[in-house]
């Protein structure tokens, strides 16, 4: 009985700390996703590059949904 009373008054208080009224992210904090540190890609220019290329070569076989000439030169 005393296990059961413990784990219910632990689930009320969990449950009581999600109800939060307030955003967890700042409005003033939010500068900091915008940070490049924070990005998934370290060059997102080259990786561009790099995805462009690619889809020009495989653009006969779809391999990302994109048309071209499989030279690379479009």
């Amino acid at each position: 009985m005393r296990a059961r009373t413990a784990l219910l008054l632990v689930a009320t208080f969990a449950a009581a700390g999600c109800g939060s009224v307030e955003p967890w992210v700042k409005p003033y904090e939010r500068q900091n996703f915008a940070d490049p540190i924070m990005a998934a890609d370290r060059n997102p220019v080259s990786t561009g590059y790099l995805n462009h290329v690619f889809e020009a070569r495989e653009g006969a076989r779809g391999a990302l949904g994109s048309h071209g000439g499989g030279c690379g030169c479009n």
